[in-house]
């Protein structure tokens, strides 16, 4: 399915207006609308969403559980759901089926387990990736890590070495676009060489299906995992497509009612697929909601592409003019709306919270669930890695490292990043200010 039938040609509506985008905070005594840039974190639901689920919540009942008329709705739009998501990222109903567990941690693991990995298999994965997409496999398999360079990136030639290494993989898990710098890798000569070697190819798309069309026939992804709350629908429930063979046998991740077709005590005859990975009553109204999203993306088309593409050089232009601010990861090429840095003698803590308290805007500090990544953008030696650990260990968590992240959206205005250029000038000069009166006062005490 080519990814320009699925989004249109860009003459279409945008994404309908976020709930909440005309927040009002108090900020030093005066109301100001809040300024969300924590979009790689959560999005608020489109009015379009919200709109859908206020529509269906009069016929919501339990899904394949009555043969009243609301349940026999509410379970033709529960599988009506299964195949929207399936196309939207590109795949065959005949051939992939859609899940919906809450979240995609909950998704990776989820496959993870499916996929019976012993000790003995390898999984290859990278240093880019968010927690979700290495701690799974690091509990049921041996993982092999694709390093990053200096700028936070690597290259096909790296994934290819570590698919050719010894012992064969069976996994190769990867992201499609980093939580921390919005790099995205060539998703589509990295499965190329992974199908080649008939190895799995495993996509982690939390951060790229809300900004990218992804058509995961055309790619050749096998499972891809992504996120509602991050696409405008937080109501609890996201999308795991996966090839429908993978889940033809076997035990499901979570057993109980709904997932078998007999039980007595000394067995049980499994449902099958998608049954057999859907125990107890879902959430049908996150998937209601997750559908409408998906929709409103299709709708949006080209739009948001091109509006996303100002909003990256708008954060290059306005970040480039704060002083002592630093970069970490690639700030040239194909990018999301989405940037980390740090600050010249600022703690990153301190950043987000003066950037809140002063200014009225929302975005992240840490270290964003991708701790071994964080580390290489910091140039961290084994031994402070093991410093990071220990004091983490023993809950030091002003010693621990981390950076500002600011992430947007579709729907993220331009003048949001200006504005946040804005603030960060203005504390950064308010800090200098502050060393100097500090080093005044130092100096005149020692005369």
């Amino acid at each position: 399915m080519a990814m320009t039938s699925l989004f249109g040609t860009g003459d279409l509506a945008q994404l309908d207006p976020l709930i909440g985008a005309d927040l009002r905070i108090s900020v030093g005594g005066e109301q100001r609308r809040y300024i969300d840039l924590d979009a790689a974190a959560t999005t608020s639901a489109s009015a379009g969403v919200a709109r859908a689920v206020q529509e269906f919540l009069p016929w919501y009942s339990s899904v394949h559980r009555g043969a009243g008329a609301k349940s026999q709705y509410t379970s033709a739009r529960y599988e009506q759901a299964r195949e929207t998501l399936t196309r939207f990222v590109g795949a065959d109903p005949a051939t992939h089926v859609a899940l919906f567990p809450r979240n995609t941690t909950e998704g990776l693991n989820q496959i993870a387990f499916r996929l019976g990995l012993t000790r003995d298999d390898v999984v290859v994965t990278t240093a880019v990736e968010h927690h979700a997409n290495l701690l799974p496999w690091q509990r049921h398999a041996q993982v092999r890590v694709v390093d990053v360079d200096r700028s936070g990136t690597y290259d096909v030639a790296a994934v290819v070495a570590a698919l050719d290494a010894r012992p064969t993989p069976r996994v190769l898990a990867v992201s499609g676009a980093s939580n921390v710098t919005g790099w995205m890798p060539d998703l589509a000569a990295i499965a190329a060489a992974a199908r080649d070697r008939g190895v799995l190819v495993v996509v982690d798309g939390a951060q790229l299906v809300p900004h990218r069309p992804v058509d995961m026939a055309a790619l050749g992804i096998d499972v891809l995992a992504w996120s509602g709350h991050k696409m405008f629908a937080p109501f609890g429930a996201s999308g795991l497509v996966v090839d429908r063979r993978l889940l033809a046998d076997g035990e499901p991740f979570l057993v109980g009612g709904g997932a078998v077709k007999a039980v007595s005590h000394g067995e049980v005859i499994w449902a099958d697929t998608p049954d057999r990975d859907d125990a107890g009553t879902p959430n049908v109204v996150g998937v209601v909601a997750l559908a409408a999203a998906a929709a409103e993306l299709l709708a949006a088309g080209a739009r948001n592409r091109i509006h996303e593409d100002l909003l990256v050089r708008a954060l290059d232009d306005e970040l480039a003019t704060v002083p002592g601010l630093r970069r970490l990861g690639p700030t040239s090429g194909d990018r999301l709306p989405v940037a980390a840095f740090v600050i010249d003698g600022m703690p990153h803590g301190e950043v987000a919270d003066r950037l809140s308290r002063e200014h009225g805007i929302g975005v992240r500090s840490g270290c964003f669930c991708a701790h071994p990544y964080l580390s290489r953008l910091f140039g961290l030696t084994p031994s402070e890695v093991q410093q990071f650990h220990d004091d983490a260990r023993v809950n030091r968590a002003d010693r621990l490292p981390g950076a500002v992240r600011v992430s947007c959206s579709s729907a993220t205005p331009l003048a949001d990043v200006a504005a946040l250029g804005e603030a960060l000038r203005a504390i950064t000069a308010s800090s200098r200010g502050e060393v100097r009166t500090r080093t005044a006062v130092t100096v005149g005490q020692e005369r």
